[in-house]
């Protein structure tokens, strides 16, 4: 059985890629092959990462991105590999060949499209959003003229103050800047949604929200080698990132591990969604 579906993998693949890669003989070589002939995929994953990617009770990894990464196993017939890697290890780990794919909240950048080939569509995206109490804020207009809380360093910090025109204080850190939020020396907390997400899932923050979408969106993609890219490799995991967002894996996935989705999603699930209205009998 694994065989039959290695054999019809690679097939379609190769035929799929062939034009890409300049010929049958590179599209059948490359880490695709590696990745069947080993049977196994060695996929990138965060360790600690909730919901994205943490721990189980049994020791194992759990979230939305491992649930990708089994996916692509699944779409393979090949055992999935984790491996946890790190912000700052991740991209070496894939250019010295041990991982072959990475799926761990790394945001698509133009440094990192020069070393690394970046997978298109992207699977998730973040951004800076507002952390308030109940029914405080409803619109970023919301925050004209209010202290609102953040932390040093961030670039959306200048939009918050010339844009919207928040008098903004920037804490050194996230709790310093939580505490003050807390004790009302602000109205809201300024910082990115992904962390917000994160801290609403808590019981001390129970009486709070995110009650505006982020300004804007940071995409993040998976990732294999750079000469991957156009080979078998990649033309397949494009194909996997395609089917996420057109058959509203990505939406699925957020109900089940109870994330709050930005519009961005239903945007790139009705953009992507292939229209099969043609099929519908005629009269």
């Amino acid at each position: 059985m694994k065989s039959t579906v290695r054999g019809a993998l690679m097939a379609s693949v190769v035929s799929a890629c062939a034009v890409l890669a300049g010929g049958e003989s590179q599209a059948a070589d490359g880490r695709l092959k590696e990745i069947l002939d080993r049977g196994s995929v060695r996929i990138g994953v965060q360790g600690a990462f909730k919901p994205w990617s943490f721990p189980a009770t049994d020791g194992s990894l759990q979230g939305i991105e491992v649930d990708l990464a089994k996916s692509v196993a699944e779409a393979l017939g090949v055992k999935f590999e984790p491996v946890v890697i790190t912000s700052a290890n991740r991209i070496q780990m894939l250019q010295q060949g041990k991982i072959d794919l990475i799926i761990g909240g790394m945001y698509d950048t133009a440094d990192r499209r020069k070393v690394i080939g970046i997978i298109e569509p992207s699977y998730w995206t973040s951004g800076p959003t507002l952390l308030a109490k109940k029914g405080v804020i409803k619109d970023w207009k919301d925050i004209a003229d209010k202290p609102v809380c953040g932390k040093q360093g961030n670039a959306y910090n200048k939009m918050a103050e010339t844009q919207l025109k928040t008098k903004l204080t920037a804490y050194a850190g996230n709790t310093e800047g939580k505490e003050a939020l807390r004790s009302g020396k602000c109205v809201a907390w300024l910082y990115d949604d992904v962390s917000i997400m994160a801290d609403l899932e808590l019981p001390e923050w129970a009486d709070y929200e995110m009650p505006v979408r982020t300004l804007y969106t940071n995409p993040w993609a998976a990732a294999v080698p750079l000469e991957e890219q156009n080979k078998g490799w990649g033309v397949f995991m494009t194909g996997m990132a395609y089917r996420w967002q057109a058959e509203g894996t990505l939406i699925d996935l957020a109900k089940k591990w109870n994330v709050k989705l930005d519009p961005w999603f239903a945007e790139q699930n009705h953009k992507l969604k292939w229209d099969t209205s043609y099929l519908a009998p005629k009269n």
